[in-house]
């Protein structure tokens, strides 16, 4: 190898002073992208982990909705039923008044006030909860009414209901029970 060679392999390569505030200002900033990047995938992790509590937290809220709902339907006529306990007990306190009676002349008119008065009690409770009598004295409607029979009437228009053999019964709007008419021509 000749002197020169030597001379050449043997320096370094002079580095300018802009050259180490390039190289100086790109490793900060390498270090700075790294930094932003390493906060920017805490944040990702964070908001993953915010993300998987939420969606359980909604799972179980639904879970929950779903069983509240079902519990609701199974006890809907909770409130009903215990509407129809009195009359149960004024029915079941006539019998047995019936059935220990030995005055019969006293007996049978109270027996007919107190099954007037437990009608009175049975149509309150229903009426309470949406139950309700289709009325007598409306014109024959077809949706709440069923004519078993036509007659003749002189003093009653055509369509107005003449007797009724069955009584019907409707929940809010809704026909429960047809009532049975015999209707005027």
């Amino acid at each position: 190898m000749s002197k020169e060679n030597k001379e050449e392999l043997q320096t370094e390569p002079q580095v300018s002073k802009e050259e180490k505030v390039e190289s100086s200002e790109a490793t900060a900033e390498a270090e700075a992208v790294e930094n932003e990047f390493n906060l920017l995938q805490e944040e990702l992790a964070s908001l993953k982990d915010k993300y998987a509590r939420v969606h359980a937290d909604f799972d179980n809220i639904k879970k929950r909705l779903e069983k509240e709902k079902y519990t609701a339907v199974d006890y809907a006529n909770e409130k009903f039923a215990k509407d129809m306990i009195p009359v149960m007990d004024a029915l079941q306190m006539a019998l047995s008044s019936a059935s220990n009676a030995t005055d019969q002349t006293g007996h049978q008119e109270k027996l007919k006030e107190g099954i007037e008065l437990t009608l009175k009690q049975l149509t309150t409770a229903l009426e309470k909860h949406g139950v309700t009598m289709v009325s007598h004295d409306e014109p024959f409607d077809p949706n709440i009414h069923n004519a078993i029979q036509s007659v003749d009437s002189d003093t009653l228009e055509s369509g107005q209901i003449v007797q009724t053999f069955q009584t019907g019964y409707k929940y809010k709007e809704r026909p429960l029970r047809e009532a049975m008419v015999v209707v005027a021509n």
